[in-house]
């Protein structure tokens, strides 16, 4: 009797552990239903999760905001988190949609929502609440200047849309530039070109790694030269791919990445990383600190990172004595057909958590539209080369001021900065983004990992032909789980992405306990049967 009560205190410990994580997440929450009225009578304290890269003037923008918006409504605190990384909050999101502690709201991207959509209603879908009379964008008993659905730019909004439905709105909106060292080119005895071509970019980096007899690079006179530098190696294949026409996946969650077309872009990544002429964020370090230091010639990056980027740059990571003066050239990235110039539209948008009381979600809901009123929008995309997100903002006369002050200074009118948003503000219409669904941001990371692997192995000496490719391909597809994620897909089954290392680590604890269980259940049962045979001998002997 002893044995079986201990077994089962242990089976229920393990029960009851599992019950602590799983539980919310396994039942859910009850769909989200708007109120007659937001009850301003109630006191609420909600979460916002955000991002920030140690801009201090972004972080002042979000205290500004919450001081604003609880003047306006007394009856809401907003508690900030701020992460310095987009993948630590979808982890942490992860982690918690299991024990119900999301955030109320939270700074995400539309791949990440796909994921957490396998929670059943844990976020909040927009479009009846957006559309509300009253409480919906623009609605007549909001206390603030909201803008309308018809205000916000229709392709951002567009990319908040999962499956035809609306789980975001849009924040702030980037995308990708090529920083480029002008004075640097010239020197080489080459122009800039009116579109630049990828084939430019790979002539002038190539031509950028001569050295003398000392090791010493004729550029610039240093040890040191990275011709081309590229921040995300996922952007990277993505925007190649699309230029091409090659395969990537399609919104149903077929993968067609792996293709001839990919190799092609494979292979001339590991001739470029041969000769000293390209390489990545991840192996090298931010392109900026090459750039600033008069070590590199290109180097691509996204708009949002534009302070840091050029020889006047307000944000740094090298010391002033580090610096190198030279002109900088802002471009889009490089295009393999100038005709049909493509580059992705990136950059943070705002989803809903649900939560037991709906009181609360309206709550979130004021908030999040309070980050699209000018006060905020205008602000915030001063601070980096963002652009904001409602036609409303950029029509104002205040953002038609900040633009036309490009060079002023080197701070709130950096010209590099502005010219960034120049760059995107013209080529919206140019823009894309990728299919979105529950393993999407698996599959981008694996688009990145082929060109990281690729350059190292080269780095390392390896061969780099077809076998090595067709090797890769099937690694990078057991990293990313991609295989599981086809056939779930196509069969509309469920992919789950990467655990996060509390999921994981909670897997192990339960699997240990049960390990233990079974463990003290055989050391029980030996010891037992050892006691029995003793008592045995003992009674044949007397």
């Amino acid at each position: 009797m002893r044995l079986k009560s201990k077994i089962a205190a242990l089976v229920c410990a393990a029960l009851t552990a599992a019950s602590l994580f799983s539980c919310h997440g396994s039942r859910g929450l009850p769909e989200f239903i708007i109120p007659e009225e937001f009850d301003t009578s109630r006191q609420h304290e909600i979460t916002f999760w955000a991002k920030n890269d140690t801009n201090i003037n972004q972080t002042r923008i979000y205290e500004k905001a919450f001081s604003d918006f609880e003047a306006i409504y007394p009856n809401i605190k907003v508690n900030m988190r701020l992460y310095t990384d987009y993948g630590k909050i979808y982890n942490d999101v992860i982690t918690n949609i299991a024990t119900n502690t999301t955030p109320d709201v939270c700074i995400t991207y539309p791949d990440h929502i796909a994921t957490y959509l396998t929670g059943e209603n844990t976020v909040v879908p927009l479009d009846e609440l957006a559309a509300d009379p009253k409480y919906g964008l623009g609605g007549s008993e909001i206390k603030f200047d909201s803008p309308s659905k018809d205000e916000i730019i229709p392709q951002f909004l567009s990319e908040c849309k999962i499956e035809g439905i609306l789980y975001a709105l849009p924040f702030m909106r980037s995308t990708e530039a090529c920083y480029i060292n002008k004075t640097f080119v010239e020197k080489l005895g080459y122009e800039l070109p009116e579109t630049l071509s990828w084939d430019f970019v790979w002539e002038v980096s190539e031509a950028a790694v001569k050295q003398d007899a000392d090791g010493n690079y004729l550029l610039n006179g240093q040890k040191v030269m990275i011709p081309f530098i590229y921040k995300s190696t996922d952007n990277m294949m993505i925007q190649l791919l699309r230029q091409s026409g090659g395969g990537y996946s399609d919104e149903n969650g077929n993968i067609s990445l792996f293709n001839d077309t990919t190799k092609d872009i494979l292979l001339t990544v590991a001739e470029h990383v041969k000769t000293g002429a390209f390489s990545t964020f991840k192996i090298s370090s931010y392109p900026a600190n090459f750039l600033n230091a008069g070590q590199c010639v290109f180097a691509i990056d996204s708009t949002a990172g534009s302070t840091w980027m050029g020889s006047e740059a307000p944000l740094s990571d090298i010391s002033e004595d580090k610096f190198v003066e030279f002109e900088t050239a802002v471009m889009p990235i490089p295009q393999l057909d100038a005709d049909n110039p493509r580059m992705i539209s990136q950059g943070p948008s705002v989803c809903v958590f649900n939560k037991a009381d709906p009181q609360r979600v309206m709550a979130s809901w004021l908030f999040v539209q309070y980050l699209l009123s000018n006060e905020v929008q205008i602000a915030y995309s001063k601070t980096e080369g963002y652009v904001p997100v409602t036609e409303k903002a950029q029509d104002s006369e205040e953002y038609k001021d900040y633009l036309s002050r490009a060079g002023e200074d080197t701070n709130e009118h950096y010209k590099v900065k502005i010219d960034t948003v120049k760059l995107l503000l013209s080529n919206i219409d140019n823009t894309f983004v990728t299919p979105v669904f529950n393993g999407s941001a698996s599959l981008r990371s694996a688009a990145g990992q082929l060109i990281e692997n690729t350059a190292k192995s080269v780095r390392r000496g390896e061969t780099v032909d077809d076998a090595y490719i067709e090797n890769l391909y099937s690694s990078v597809t057991s990293l990313y789980r991609l295989d599981a994620l086809g056939e779930n897909t196509a069969s509309g089954g469920e992919f789950t992405e990467a655990l996060p290392a509390g999921s994981k680590a909670l897997l192990f604890c339960l699997c240990a306990a049960w390990v233990g269980i079974l463990i003290y259940i055989t050391k029980e049962k030996i010891k037992i049967t050892k006691k029995d045979n003793i008592n045995a001998k003992t009674n044949k002997m007397t």
